[in-house]
């Protein structure tokens, strides 16, 4: 079982923006905010993981940011596989598994080894979950889960529920989204897990990504803990513990 704190949650997602804005206000050209927000990686990470968070998806690269100029899209591309080459002794020694969603098919050829060398080399380890999200597209992925369901054929459609839908999706071990943290300002999803932040608590910041660190992972965490998720029911349900 991967770790998480007693009251903190399992499952972090992180939508990344705010590299360009960064790098323009600094009169920089848009790539090297990118660049700079690697770091940004690399800490939230290693403070995800010491935080215990159970499982921490981050949104890497979107189906949608195919259409950016193409120097841009290559820019964005080199970053995952160094990533991997440069971090990937110290996620294995901390017991981190990587996993990734999205259409990996349109990854440069060398991208996807990188990927799948990064998968083979923490597939038996059992702490934190690190979930990239590259060419993903959240409507992608439930048109994907549909295929898939239909070429399988072993299911009625009257026994299709919640459950057996989630079972095709990319990544069927993946919980529902606990804390979805957004940087750069913007309040929108972004077609990113639409179907796993359902009931997610939702924390946006004004810092731009690549000022992203531990005190802010701390920040979103603790407004988290602050929240009654009631999943429905009345605050008085969730106190005293009934459904009825």
């Amino acid at each position: 079982m991967e770790p998480q704190s007693a009251e903190g949650p399992r499952h972090v997602a992180v939508i990344m923006d705010g590299n360009g804005r960064w790098a323009e206000r600094q009169g920089l050209e848009r790539t090297e905010g990118h660049r700079a927000g690697v770091e940004s990686v690399r800490q939230v990470v290693r403070s995800a993981n010491e935080l215990g968070v159970g499982w921490l998806t981050l949104y890497a690269f979107s189906s949608e940011n195919w259409n950016r100029p193409k120097h841009e899209v290559e820019l964005l591309m080199s970053l995952p596989e160094e990533f991997f080459e440069e971090e990937l002794p110290e996620v294995i020694e901390r017991n981190v598994r990587i996993l990734s969603i999205g259409r990996r098919d349109r990854l440069p050829p060398s991208v996807r080894a990188s990927l799948e060398n990064a998968e083979e080399k923490t597939a038996h380890n059992t702490g934190m979950r690190l979930v990239f999200a590259l060419s993903y597209g959240a409507r992608g992925e439930i048109v994907d889960a549909v295929k898939r369901l239909v070429r399988d054929g072993r299911v009625d459609a009257d026994d299709i529920d919640e459950k057996t839908f989630a079972a095709y999706l990319d990544q069927p071990e993946m919980p529902d989204v606990d804390l979805l943290i957004r940087t750069g300002g913007e309040q929108r999803l972004s077609n990113f897990l639409l179907w796993q932040v359902a009931y997610a608590e939702l924390v946006t910041l004004d810092c731009m990504w690549p000022d992203f660190r531990r005190e802010h992972l701390e920040a979103a965490m603790g407004a988290f803990g602050d929240r009654e998720r009631r999943f429905g029911l009345t605050g008085a349900q969730v106190r005293s513990g009934g459904g009825s």
